[in-house]
């Protein structure tokens, strides 16, 4: 018997969003157990945010970031390199 798979989409409910939770859905396999978690749900902000969840739409694989959605997002080292905060 095929271990589950855990995959959950963290999802602020927008277009994009919902893009990938149709692409997540259309490529789950029989032991997957697909779940979307809506971010504006505190405890599901905190379960993405111990998951290292910087933005949304992202995907995590049995707990595991999965590669395209992890060491994204907004940081402010980033923003002052773009010239943010600067005259």
């Amino acid at each position: 018997m095929t271990a589950k798979r855990k995959v959950e989409v963290f999802s602020a409910g927008c277009p994009a969003c919902a893009e990938v939770v149709s692409l997540v859905q259309s490529l789950a396999c029989p032991s997957c157990a697909v779940e979307v978690h809506d971010m504006h749900d505190i405890a599901v902000a905190q379960r993405a945010k111990a998951l290292g969840v910087r933005s949304v739409p992202a995907v995590a694989i049995n707990a595991q970031l999965a590669g395209c959605c992890a060491g994204r997002g907004v940081d402010e080292a980033s923003l002052r390199a773009a010239g943010l905060g600067q005259p």
